[in-house]
């Protein structure tokens, strides 16, 4: 049997998958880095109003997927919602 934990082990030996979302991120950060953009800061104010907006946007798109499933399936989101609030309220019990 050959000892897996070897010494003998190179950086050519260690499988990255670059088709990770992260693998696909750390390439695009480097090239970023690479061209040496530099990246004016936005006032806080239009930051906050931006990510509100795509957080609403984020909540709708949520909702309007979750009608529709339970417009799909009604028994079974009743019975999905009956079971959770008998693990909350066991819980709650304790």
């Amino acid at each position: 049997m050959t000892d897996p934990y070897s010494a003998d082990r190179t950086a050519d030996d260690i499988d990255d998958a670059f088709d990770t979302p992260s693998g696909r991120l750390d390439r695009q950060a480097d090239a970023i880095l690479d061209e040496g953009r530099t990246f004016e800061g936005r006032p806080l104010r239009r930051a906050v109003r931006e990510d509100a907006a795509d957080v609403r946007k984020w909540g709708r798109e949520r909702g309007a997927r979750l009608r529709g499933a339970v417009e799909a399936e009604p028994v079974r989101a009743s019975l999905y919602a009956l079971g959770l609030g008998v693990v909350i309220g066991m819980l709650i019990s304790r």
